[in-house]
């Protein structure tokens, strides 16, 4: 991006003309309309504060409001002003609104929008409140972070943009969402990329039609008119058995489609009081509403179970948050995965939601052997002469997990033998451990 310090200047520069014209008709009792008194300026074109603004569809009043929780982050002082204190009652202008927080500065609230756009003018401050509403775009989009703690409506609820706005509007790298009681999910990071996958051909092409969605769903939406149909967003299962590759190849979508992918703790989402697994889903579903996160939920089947028959209050406890989690999947303008060892764990009407169901089988001989051929591609710990890949690959079925358990049983091995190379023998001892922690036996 290029402009973002002259975008952002011209709209402090703006900003300070409104400030002005604001505390001009306060001193004066005079009421006037502000934005007809210091018109907004356009936009700087090509910087990250113009894209994101034009995105957000945000009028001059709301980027006022968004400059107002801007600025103690990009410039402080340009609030000074609003320190002033009332000659006759020797306190700071209740009007204003904000916190004063020391060394700190002025710190704005919703009281200090209201004043900022509107003055005393009763008509004016009604419509201003309206753009501060729970369900208007900039605390809809989460441009604005809501105070947990306080009322949504309540005048001294501070003005506090979203920190993944801060980043975008000042073309910065968007910042980690750390795992809190409000966001139970760990970010999820990978090594690999998509064509470190080894799949077949029709999972292949699944996830292609998945990256191709995402990529252009802009245009599959507007330009092609898709939205009367369908919703945004793109919902998908995985499934398959243990270690056949469903969280790694999450992850790596993700890097494709420069996302960040989060994995959802279900322990901290589940809740066995009446109401508090639906809040929890709401909260983190709350996260996604620009749609540039990927959500994973690993194991989903330890949630997403049959619905059964509401023959006591657990059952119907456990049905209303299943109909609720469908709702906000269905919702959800991103990109969820949902990733289960049992396909028939999950409730039928799930499968309605999404746009495709990947089914991760066990690698075929072929599969296996280009993933041994990964697995001791690198690693310092190698095979001893005489052990042959195409046969291992032949004769033990395991998964892609499974082979990278082998392989960090024997480097540990080889660390402890002070032998880098790996006998046969020793490669056969870590496969039947293996093969023994899922109850099988070596063939």
């Amino acid at each position: 991006m290029t402009g973002d310090g002259t975008a952002i200047e011209a709209e402090i520069g703006w900003f300070r003309r409104a400030l002005d014209r604001r505390l001009d008709l306060h001193a004066n009792e005079a009421d006037g309309d502000l934005l007809a008194l210091a018109p907004a300026p356009p936009l700087v074109a090509g910087s990250a504060y113009a894209e994101g603004i034009a995105d957000a569809a945000l009028s001059p009043p709301e980027r006022l409001m968004l400059l107002l929780a801007l600025l103690p982050h990009l410039r402080p002082q340009a609030l000074d002003l609003l320190l002033l204190h009332n000659e006759a009652t020797g306190r700071r202008f209740t009007e204003f609104g904000g916190v004063d927080g020391g060394h700190h500065g002025f710190r704005p609230t919703r009281e200090t929008a209201l004043f900022l756009l509107a003055g005393e003018n009763m008509d004016r401050r009604l419509a201003a409140a309206r753009l501060l509403a729970p369900d208007a775009s900039l605390y809809k989009r989460r441009i604005l972070d809501t105070a947990e703690d306080q009322g949504e409506i309540a005048p001294w609820a501070p003005l506090t943009v979203s920190r993944r706005w801060l980043a975008r509007l000042t073309g910065s790298p968007p910042a980690c969402l750390q795992a809190t009681p409000h966001f139970p999910a760990q970010l999820l990071q990978t090594p690999y990329v998509l064509d470190d996958l080894v799949v077949g051909r029709s999972v292949r092409e699944e996830l292609d039609a998945l990256l191709a969605w995402v990529r252009n769903e802009r245009l599959l939406m507007d330009d092609w008119g898709l939205r009367k149909h369908v919703k945004p967003g793109y919902r998908a299962l995985f499934h398959g058995p243990p270690g056949t590759g469903k969280t790694m190849t999450a992850a790596v979508i993700g890097k494709a489609l420069d996302l960040p992918v989060y994995r959802v703790d279900l322990s901290r989402v589940v809740s066995k009081w009446v109401g508090e697994t639906e809040k929890n889903l709401g909260s983190l579903f709350d996260q996604t509403a620009e749609g540039d996160i990927l959500l994973f939920f690993d194991e989903a089947d330890a949630l997403f179970g049959r619905r059964g028959d509401t023959q006591s209050a657990n059952d119907r406890h456990a049905n209303q948050q299943i109909a609720y989690l469908l709702q906000r999947i269905e919702d959800c303008p991103g990109v969820v995965i949902l990733a289960s060892n049992l396909k028939g764990n999950i409730d039928a009407a799930f499968a309605r939601r999404f746009q495709a169901m990947i089914y991760f089988p066990m690698p075929d001989a072929t599969a296996r052997l280009k993933l041994w051929r990964m697995a001791f591609a690198a690693p310092r710990a190698r095979l001893a002469g005489g052990v042959s890949l195409e046969a291992l690959a032949r004769r033990h079925e395991l998964s892609g997990g499974e082979m990278i358990n082998v392989l960090r049983r024997l480097s540990v091995h080889a660390l402890i033998d002070a032998d880098d190379y790996v006998p046969e023998d020793r490669l056969s001892e870590a496969i039947a451990r293996e093969l023994a922690n899922s109850g099988r036996v070596i063939g």
